[in-house]
């Protein structure tokens, strides 16, 4: 590989491509639209980043628990596995501001993205001798660029890519672009490690730049996660065959199915948190506000650190909100470790309880 393959716009001009981006560009819409109606639509951000990392990562074979991740404390105690994962979700943050300040995706932003997943700046591969193998054989099945200065190389016609298009008249619809840009970005395999999972967060990062999510908050990894064998080897035979149509196709179809589930996934997160302002302007309105509210739904796992900031109160009167809160039945009190934690329970089950559907 000396230079970026790239698909012409006619080579995908192939029914089952489009269908496939017909279906996928109208559910990222109505996913879109959904998340602009609700009343503070960052709360996604911290709540579906969570399980986005979780299931990135567990492509890596990085497994921990949802108690482990919304728990999650910075310190020692922590596992390895939820410590890779939180790594994950500051990755994206990093990726999301970036790419929300500046409206572009450069190499720069894809390195810190890298550096924030991997806490380390080793950069770009500089020595060669990296190899891709199959995780059962031992096999070697891919041997990306090894010269350092074709690397970098690659990397600027990548971002150039991303930006620009391919130089023809005829435009890759960004959905192909995405897809097209995650195969060369794994096939060039720029860093000694955590190619997969920034390459998965760059897939986002296209999607916010694009201007079809607002926020890098499509669920693509459970997708890939629950198709796993089928994405390696079509990583592989379109790097063999150069037929891009099976690999565009599978990619467009797993927005489309990861978007149509989010919907789902949004419309109930909404109705319940209206059922909660219900709930709590009638039966505790001395405490509610729309900023408890907005706390409750933004973690899943929340303790009285995070309503002291979020709503400007004392500790004591932090920690007297959620007691009254579990008094109530609105979150259930529970000690891990040495802190305790209010959970709330149905947000939880919404956020673990996602399937996918054609």
């Amino acid at each position: 590989m000396d230079t970026l393959q790239i698909p012409s716009q006619q080579s995908l001009e192939v029914k089952v491509v489009w269908q496939a981006l017909a279906d996928a560009h109208r559910h990222l819409a109505e996913l879109k639209g959904l998340c602009e109606s609700l009343p503070n639509s960052a709360i996604l951000l911290d709540t579906l980043s969570i399980q986005e990392a979780k299931d990135s990562s567990e492509i890596e074979n990085i497994i921990t628990t949802h108690d482990e991740l919304f728990a999650y404390e910075q310190s020692s105690s922590s596992s390895p596995a939820a410590k890779e994962v939180q790594n994950y979700i500051a990755a994206l943050r990093v990726g999301y501001h970036d790419v929300l300040d500046s409206g572009l995706i450069r190499l720069a932003t894809i390195l810190r993205v890298q550096e924030e997943v991997e806490q380390n700046n080793a950069g770009l591969r500089k020595v060669p001798g990296t190899v891709l193998k199959n995780q059962t054989t031992g096999a070697v099945v891919y041997e990306p660029p090894q010269d350092a200065v074709l690397i970098e190389k690659l990397m600027s016609e990548l971002v150039e890519f991303i930006h620009a298009g391919n130089g023809q008249k005829d435009e890759l619809d960004p959905l192909l672009r995405m897809a097209v840009t995650h195969h060369q970005f794994e096939s060039i395999h720029p860093f000694y490690d955590g190619n997969g999972r920034t390459g998965r967060i760059l897939n986002l990062l296209i999607l916010q730049r694009e201007g079809l999510l607002d926020l890098p908050v499509l669920y693509l990894s459970r997708y890939i996660t629950s198709t796993k064998s089928q994405y390696y080897q079509l990583l592989q035979s379109t790097r063999e065959t150069g037929d891009w149509v099976d690999w565009c196709e599978y990619m467009v179809k797993g927005v489309a199915m990861t978007a149509k589930s989010e919907v789902k996934l949004v419309k109930a997160l909404r109705d319940l948190m209206q059922t909660t302002k219900h709930r709590l302007r009638s039966e505790l309105p001395k405490i509610y506000s729309q900023e408890l509210l907005n706390n409750l739904f933004r973690y899943p796992y929340t303790k009285i650190e995070f309503l002291e900031k979020d709503l400007g109160v004392s500790r004591i009167t932090a920690a007297k909100h959620l007691d009254t809160l579990a008094a109530n039945g609105f979150v259930e009190k529970k000690k891990i470790g040495r802190k305790n934690f209010y959970i709330n329970h149905p947000l939880f089950a919404l956020l673990t309880q996602i399937t996918l559907e054609e």
